[in-house]
């Protein structure tokens, strides 16, 4: 969730984009910045597809896999916990990789990953060999949540709004359909394993676009001057201005809350006496209900001249959606459904934020990584405590203030981040 800028007039205004060639980083070679082209937008919308598949499918199908590797509530609590670690932990490396490797080649390493990944876990009947390949997998999208904003920043700079609209969008369809058909699939075969691992097709088929993509850097790198390879992009360090950990903080306490919802809230539903079934689709729901907001979101946090009402607002539903699930979660599911999926707004919202906060693509992917990675480690904490909480003391009510307390934190951060800045300038 990202927060666009706002007017503040003694900040200086945006740099115009160079219309002179500019290096893509890692790879040396001279690129067009107004340059995007069909094959990367199309490569960006399937890898996006891919980004909370493994997660949602997961989360739809816990008590099926509690049962299956005889998982604990502390275990299983971890398991939901695991994309943040991997996406903290491997994020943070992103950078480094991009300033050695081009994009489109990390791009089909970690599609490759996430789909080798997800064929593994499946095929065990090991709570640790489980964990290792899930962790496998989501270092694919560790990398991939890392580039994309970069990539938006690089080949679209003009359009940065409408393209983060449209992959954001595309995640969270990918975040719907897995979360909605992961339990009706497992039920066609027999087996929570087809519901998990059907979605390694869908990864599989995002390797295809950055091949050619991948080849075509490569050639370029061949035929670059020594003094385009050499040529190092000034680094930019996030960690080192309040704007960064500003938005790491927020990005950090967004996450928190989607991914405990993501991994408990059909869990609650199933304990309010929903069948799995309809407690899956419930959980669809957040996300389909998200699919326009994601497209929206990014375009009306670049048009507003502070981000205040959209942070505030954001709250607002959130707090009404928290406090129905704990009061009335089975008699008004489908109303804190909706406010749960406004609520999470907050997630294309920062990612736009990440793009309209830097002033070029160097400094778009060193706040990407930092907020991401530093923001997932905070977000680790989420499906955790719940599972431990919802362990202890056998309800929903302890998770809730716990979510609700996150909540807090996330507004308070929104507020800061709501003044339109730029990292390089801090």
């Amino acid at each position: 969730m990202t927060p666009p800028p706002t007017a503040a007039p003694a900040l200086p205004a945006p740099v115009a984009v160079d219309p002179r060639p500019t290096r893509d980083p890692g790879t040396g070679r001279r690129t067009h910045p107004a340059t995007g082209g069909a094959l990367v937008l199309v490569g960006m919308l399937l890898v996006a597809l891919n980004l909370r598949a493994v997660v949602t499918s997961l989360g739809a199908l816990l008590d099926e896999v509690r049962d299956g590797l005889g998982l604990s509530g502390v275990t299983a609590g971890l398991v939901t916990t695991l994309p943040t670690i991997a996406f903290a932990g491997l994020g943070a490396l992103t950078p480094w990789l991009v300033r050695r490797v081009a994009p489109a080649r990390v791009l089909v390493v970690a599609m490759f990953a996430l789909a080798v990944g997800q064929v593994l876990r499946v095929v065990t009947d090991s709570a640790l060999i489980f964990v290792l390949t899930s962790a496998l997998a989501l270092s694919g999208i560790a990398v991939a949540n890392i580039l994309l904003p970069m990539l938006v920043k690089q080949h679209f700079p003009h359009r940065t709004g409408l393209v983060t609209g449209a992959y954001t969008m595309a995640l969270t369809v990918g975040t719907t359909v897995a979360a909605a058909s992961a339990v009706p699939i497992a039920h066609a075969f027999g087996s929570w394993r087809a519901g998990l691992g059907v979605w390694a097709a869908m990864a599989a088929v995002a390797v295809l676009p950055w091949v050619p993509l991948a080849l075509r850097t490569r050639a370029s790198a061949r035929r670059a001057t020594p003094t385009a390879v050499a040529a190092t992009p000034t680094r930019v360090r996030p960690a080192r201005t309040r704007l960064g950990w500003a938005m790491a903080v927020y990005f950090g306490a967004q996450s928190l809350s989607g991914y405990a919802i993501m991994g408990w809230l059909a869990q609650l539903f199933r304990d309010a006496g929903y069948q799995p079934e309809s407690a899956g689709l419930l959980l669809a729901g957040v996300t389909a209900l998200g699919v326009p907001i994601a497209l929206l979101m990014p375009t009306l946090a670049g048009r507003l001249g502070t981000l205040r009402p959209l942070v505030l607002g954001l709250t607002t539903a959130s707090v009404l959606a928290y406090l129905g699930l704990a009061l009335a979660p089975h008699g008004a599911a489908l109303l804190w459904v909706a406010l749960l999926a406004i609520g999470q707004g907050a997630f294309p919202m920062i990612l736009t934020a990440i793009g309209l906060r830097a002033r070029t693509a160097e400094g778009t992917v060193a706040l990407s990584a930092f907020a991401q990675s530093t923001g997932y480690v905070i977000a680790a904490l989420g499906p955790l405590m719940v599972g431990i909480l919802y362990e202890a003391t056998g309800g929903w009510t302890a998770p809730i203030g716990f979510l609700l307390g996150a909540l807090a934190v996330q507004t308070t951060a929104g507020m800061a981040i709501a003044r339109p800045r730029y990292v390089e300038d801090e």
